[in-house]
């Protein structure tokens, strides 16, 4: 485990998170390398019989640090916009192993992608295609592309983040994907490189992965028939974690289908894309907080508040997905307590779901467990609030990656007028 007790206090794989309270102040996201260096590592063993290749999505954790890392592993990364690209650059990742998805991609997006020479831009729709060969031709360079197929395959997700339903906004229809492909197979500025689709997040049985692989690959098989080759099949993320109690997806469980459906072919096997995000760097995340101050419950008595110095804009998934996260006391203090640990943000919604006990009092630093992902990346400055500093511990050693935002952060971009 990443964040584990010794002599009585929570540490980040060997290093003190108080240590690391007082240097870096609170609130701040820890994270630990080698807890998501292994999951990596893990998931490629998984897929070793397999021709494959890992693209890391970015959103799930952008910072410097941990892509910097991930690239030196030669790992891949799947993007959502032209920033996410820049960072991917600047950490050091190479171009040819990225992979571009979103509905939305602007010209500048798509020119800077081209330029890049990514390995390929996943086409959400007729227009999409069309900007992207009209943006080549003018560049006089030649796009790769991959279309995403909406397989209409339900992942049971929560229905913010299902992506592979027919009435979603992502990908499109398999008889829509198959005319974009001969036009795109015509194109003098466009190069067919895949397919791919994304069915949800934080799935937990690999049945749906499945049923996904195999519309595509009987899409790939029909494309053939049209002289259209695609050099590889990308089954999309969402592998999901265990949180709390919860089991996560086995990745050995879907190499193991993935494997087998892949052999039942005849036909050359396509090199397999997987985009984990969540998978690999959740469980390996925690947000550092200090409460501020200790409320009674209603009478008759029920659980107290736990006021801490962490609020949804620096963890939103609690109030946008009621996500649940374990939370700990780094150093118990005094006798459990049921409480409810709850944020300064002036809304309802900022707090973490249900009562937990704790052994606290004011001052009192807590862990909040399985926010290595979607954490940081969906934070704000509602309320006025600087983002939180970041920190990566590595081996027996921990580094501020991200300083702590100061007020004059919040409006060094804005002018009176």
């Amino acid at each position: 485990m990443p964040f584990a007790r010794s002599d009585g206090e929570l540490r980040a794989n060997t290093v003190s998170l108080t240590k690391i309270g007082a240097a870096a102040g609170t609130p701040t996201y820890v994270y630990s390398w080698p807890d998501m260096r292994s999951r990596c590592r893990r998931l490629a063993s998984a897929f070793r019989q397999v021709r494959h290749r890992i693209c890391y999505a970015v959103k799930a954790n952008s910072n410097l640090a941990v892509l910097a890392r991930f690239a030196a592993m030669g790992t891949g990364f799947d993007i959502v916009s032209g920033g996410e690209l820049e960072r991917v650059l600047l950490a050091g990742g190479d171009p040819a192993r990225v992979v571009f998805s979103g509905v939305g991609k602007t010209t500048a997006d798509i020119d800077l992608a081209i330029k890049c020479g990514i390995d390929c831009l996943n086409v959400e729709s007729a227009g999409e295609l069309g900007r992207i060969e009209a943006r080549a031709a003018l560049l006089g360079r030649r796009a790769r592309i991959a279309v995403r197929v909406n397989p209409n395959v339900d992942a049971g997700a929560h229905p913010h983040v299902a992506t592979g339903l027919k009435g979603s906004k992502f990908g499109v229809p398999p008889e829509e994907a198959r005319a974009l492909y001969r036009q795109a197979a015509q194109a003098e500025h466009l190069e067919v490189a895949g397919i791919g689709c994304h069915i949800g997040s934080q799935i937990v049985d690999v049945a749906p992965y499945g049923r996904a692989l195999k519309r595509l690959l009987a899409l790939v098989d029909s494309l053939a028939e049209d002289g259209v080759a695609l050099g590889h099949v990308n089954i999309g993320g969402g592998f999901g974690v265990a949180q709390g109690q919860g089991r996560g997806l086995d990745p050995g469980a879907l190499g193991r289908l993935v494997g087998a459906v892949l052999a039942a072919r005849s036909a050359p096997q396509p090199t397999l894309l997987l985009e984990p995000g969540r998978f690999l760097v959740a469980n390996g995340g925690a947000l550092l907080t200090r409460v501020e101050y200790l409320k009674p419950g209603p009478s008759p008595p029920r659980a107290g508040f736990a006021v801490v110095d962490a609020g949804m804009n620096d963890l939103l998934r609690p109030a946008l997905y009621g996500a649940k996260h374990p939370v700990r006391a780094v150093a118990p203090r005094g006798r459990r307590r049921w409480w409810h640990v709850v944020g300064p943000v002036c809304e309802s919604a900022d707090q973490l779901p249900g009562a937990r006990p704790l052994a606290i009092e004011a001052g009192s630093l807590l862990a909040v467990g399985d926010a290595g992902a979607y954490g940081f990346t969906m934070s704000s400055n509602y309320n006025g609030r600087p983002r939180a500093a970041e920190v990566l511990v590595d081996a027996d050693r921990f580094a501020i990656v991200r300083r702590r935002e100061t007020t004059a952060d919040l409006w060094r971009l804005e002018r009176t007028v």
